[in-house]
């Protein structure tokens, strides 16, 4: 017969707190990226996705590119904030998404937001 579950899996509240101690442990003791104290608490959605490029970039212990790296790093916060993350800073949070997206590197080595504007043109 296959392994008997344990208690945390047998019922999904209890491998929600599970979880919760988790990512609670990975955000108090991971050492991926070295991130600059306070970044998440910046006004300037763009001062956060350039923070944590920068600091992304820097990193040795990374295990994909930085700029995947550092949205990873921002929607992990996100996620481990939930409702206890406020309306407007939740707004800069997800903003700072969108200024990270914009700093990409398109393929060809152009930004991101400069390719998706020439596609759009060719389109039309």
């Amino acid at each position: 017969m296959g392994k008997a579950l344990t208690s945390t899996h047998a019922n999904p509240a209890t491998m929600r707190t599970a979880d919760a101690r988790w990512s609670g442990r990975a955000t108090r003791t991971s050492h991926a990226l070295d991130l600059r104290e306070g970044v998440f608490t910046l006004d300037d959605p763009a001062a956060i996705a350039r923070s944590l490029l920068q600091s992304a970039k820097r990193s040795r212990r990374r295990k994909s590119d930085p700029y995947r790296s550092a949205m990873s790093m921002l929607t992990f916060y996100i996620n481990r904030a939930g409702s206890a993350l406020g309306r407007r800073r939740r707004s800069i949070l997800e903003h700072a998404k969108d200024e990270l997206r914009a700093l990409k590197p398109a393929s060809n080595g152009r930004r991101a937001d400069a390719a998706k504007r020439d596609r759009r043109r060719s389109k039309r």
